[in-house]
């Protein structure tokens, strides 16, 4: 059988086995089956991370979404998509604090790369976990919580101390968000204004394509009854109707822009919560850098624009705050994300890559674990040595290991 492959169809798993169980017996008797195993979730990474000789997928899990007043916080099956999750909690009057910017990847891969919204105030979407349910190697159900001197280990896992079962996130009450967008800002300006830029409303994103005098174009969303966006941001002027993302893209399913108020859910990601992306023509790479070098670092990538420009479908900057998780891209740091989308062009996009991390190197760069690059350099996480002894003790038979954890982890 074949498995397929990921969401970009760059990426052909070589995987024999595809499990689909459909209940917590049935996930823990594949699991201890299994000689080697890894859970496969909305396939949205861009390598062999996900891979392994046998692949368990979790949507066919009953949702079993509950929510607990008390403690404000929402438990719910590892194979539920924010782009589920999301509605069932605004209905009740909750939130989560932010989300990525599509909605239809799952929670469990979300947090165990590492994986963003923006916001100065906002870390990583794997920060919000409040508890893992997780299946070891021989099928019993392994409970971790924050009081768990292993929690920081276990949140960002990309997969490599089990099969996460259950996912608790903390959330809170409900709240409404305008989104507006701003076009005509300079590069002198944005680098001489970056930290009130990057901060002047709750998640902003800047998108640009690195070549002349122009960014391109800046995203703020703004949480109602907070501070409200300028009429002109130095500068830049809101744009005159909606806006994609990548220049000259339909806006039929990107989130209200203009002003216009909603929920958290329909103004946080770019793209519709009714909208599950077809395939993407597309290759994806990012690089999260303390924000202390954030301004060097983005000059040295627009000094790569000749080279980077011609096969790019656009960049983002997006800032996160601190976490306290090992493997994350923000662990204790405030940080910057540089996103890349990509054209389609493997063969070009490639050999750039070790040329963009080359450029990084000075500003302690750590890739996006689930988007492609050249190489790790595991001196930027001051935790891997405690990180792979927790591996080998709650993994001691090697089953959720495969390639990508042997080359970039150990």
């Amino acid at each position: 059988m074949t498995v397929g492959t990921n969401w970009a169809r760059h990426y052909e798993y070589r995987a024999s086995t595809l499990h689909t169980p459909s209940n917590l017996a049935q996930l823990q008797e594949v699991v201890a089956a299994a000689p080697r195993i890894r859970a496969l979730g909305s396939r949205h990474s861009f390598h062999d991370l996900a891979d392994s000789a046998e692949l368990v997928s979790l949507e066919s899990l009953p949702a079993a979404i509950r929510i607990d007043v008390e403690s404000e916080t929402v438990s719910f099956s590892a194979g539920v998509r924010y782009g589920e999750l999301a509605p069932v909690l605004a209905a009740s009057g909750w939130a989560l604090r932010n989300l990525a910017s599509l909605p239809h990847i799952t929670v469990a891969g979300a947090i165990a790369t590492g994986t963003h919204g923006s916001g100065d105030g906002n870390g990583t979407l794997s920060r919000a976990v409040a508890g893992l349910e997780i299946i070891t190697a021989s099928g019993a159900l392994r409970t971790i919580t924050p009081a768990d001197p292993d929690f920081d280990g276990a949140v960002v896992s990309l997969g490599a101390l089990g099969i996460v079962h259950r996912i608790t996130l903390d959330i809170e009450p409900t709240f409404e968000v305008r989104q507006d967008v701003y076009e005509g800002l300079t590069w002198s300006t944005l680098l001489s204004e970056f930290d009130a830029i990057m901060g002047r409303a709750y998640s902003v994103s800047v998108f640009t394509q690195w070549a002349g005098e122009d960014v391109g174009r800046v995203w703020l969303k703004s949480v109602l009854g907070e501070r409200r966006p300028p009429q002109s941001l130095y500068g830049a002027t809101p744009a005159l109707g909606a806006r994609h993302p990548i220049h000259d893209m339909p806006t039929d399913y990107t989130t209200q822009q203009g002003g216009v108020p909603g929920p958290w859910l329909d103004r946080l990601p770019h793209f519709r919560l009714d909208h599950t992306p077809s395939n993407g023509n597309e290759l994806q790479s990012e690089y999260i850098v303390p924000r202390r070098h954030a301004v060097a670092a983005v000059s040295a990538i627009r000094a790569l624009s000749d080279r980077i420009t011609p096969h790019l479908h656009i960049s983002e900057l997006r800032s996160i705050a601190a976490d306290s998780l090992w493997l994350s891209g923000a662990y204790d740091t405030d940080a910057l994300a540089i996103h890349f989308t990509w054209k389609y062009e493997p063969d070009a996009v490639l050999p750039l890559l070790p040329v963009v991390e080359e450029a990084l190197a000075p500003f302690e760069a750590r890739p996006h674990w689930g988007k492609l690059f050249h190489e790790v350099d595991r001196t930027r996480y001051p935790r891997l040595p405690d990180f792979v002894a927790l591996m080998e003790r709650m993994d001691p038979g090697a089953k959720f290991r495969n390639d990508f954890i042997e080359r970039n982890v150990l």
